[in-house]
C-alpha cells in the first residue's frame, strides 16, 4: 500500500537528473521512473540550465563534477531564475564542497556510492516538504534571543543588526532551534521535523547545515552535544 501512495504523489512529478556518468545516471533514472516520476537527463551544465529553462522541473538531482561547468555553478542559475529543490550527489565526501553546495542553495546531498532506494526515499521526502509549504509561524511573528532577531513572517535573520543570508533549509532549522531554546534536540528529530525523514540515514546533512548556520551566524550560537544533538545557547 505504501509503494502505491508514493507513486500517486509521484505522478505528474518532474524530476531533472543532471549526471555526467551515462551508467549512474540510467540507473538513477530508472528507479525515478520505477518510482512514478517523469524524469529527464542532462549530462553537463550547460545542457542542465537549458533544460530547466525549457521545463522547469520539481526537483533536481545534480552532480557537482560535470562538464562545461561544475554542479555548484548550475545551481546558482538555476536557484536565480526559480527555487526548485536540489539533491547534489558528489564524489567526494569534502566537507568543503558540501558546505558550499549548501550555500549556494543545495537542499540535501548525498555521498557515491549510495543506495538507489535512499536516494529514493530522499526525493519524496524533499517533494513533500515542498508541498506543505512554509510553516505557519507558532507565537510571536518575530523571535529575538540577546542580539539574534529572526523574523518568521519575511523569513529574515539578523546577528547584531546585520543580516544574514540563510538558505530555506537553514531558515527552517534555526526556527524549529528557537522554538525550542536551550532544549538539546537529537539529529534524528531534527531529519524527522525539519527534513521529514522517517530514519536516521542523513544525520551528516543535520551536521552540515548546522556548520553553515556556524558561519553565517556566529561559532557561539549552536552548541553540539556530542554523540546526541544540538541546542540553541540564548539568553534565559
Amino acid at each position: 500500500m505504501r509503494r502505491e501512495v508514493a507513486v500517486v504523489e509521484a505522478a505528474e512529478r518532474r524530476v531533472l537528473v543532471v549526471e555526467d556518468e551515462r551508467t549512474i545516471a540510467d540507473a538513477v533514472a530508472a528507479r525515478l521512473r520505477a518510482e512514478g516520476f517523469v524524469v529527464e537527463v542532462a549530462g553537463d551544465g550547460p545542457a542542465a540550465v537549458a533544460a530547466v529553462k525549457r521545463v522547469p522541473p520539481d526537483l533536481v538531482v545534480l552532480d557537482v563534477m560535470l562538464p562545461g561547468f561544475d554542479g555548484l555553478e548550475v545551481c546558482r542559475r538555476i536557484q536565480a531564475e526559480r527555487p526548485v529543490p536540489i539533491l547534489m550527489l558528489t564524489a567526494r565526501d569534502d566537507e568543503t564542497d558540501l558546505l558550499v553546495g549548501l550555500a549556494v542553495g543545495a537542499d540535501d546531498y548525498m555521498v557515491k556510492p549510495f543506495s538507489m532506494r535512499e536516494l529514493a526515499a530522499r526525493v519524496h521526502a524533499l517533494l513533500r516538504r515542498v508541498a506543505k509549504g512554509a510553516p505557519v509561524p507558532a507565537g510571536p511573528p518575530t523571535l529575538r534571543f540577546g542580539d539574534l532577531e529572526i523574523n518568521q513572517a519575511e523569513r529574515r535573520v539578523l546577528r547584531a543588526g546585520v543580516e544574514a543570508h540563510l538558505t530555506p533549509t537553514e531558515f527552517d532549522l534555526l526556527v524549529h532551534l528557537a522554538a525550542h531554546p536551550r532544549t538539546v534536540l537529537p539529529r534524528e528529530r531534527l531529519l524527522a521535523d525539519v527534513w521529514g525523514w522517517a530514519d536516521a540515514s542523513g544525520t551528516r546533512t543535520v551536521d552540515s547545515h548546522i556548520k553553515g548556520l556556524r558561519r553565517k551566524l556566529g561559532p557561539d550560537l549552536i552548541r553540539t552535544v556530542h554523540g546526541v544533538g544540538y541546542a540553541l545557547e540564548v539568553e534565559r
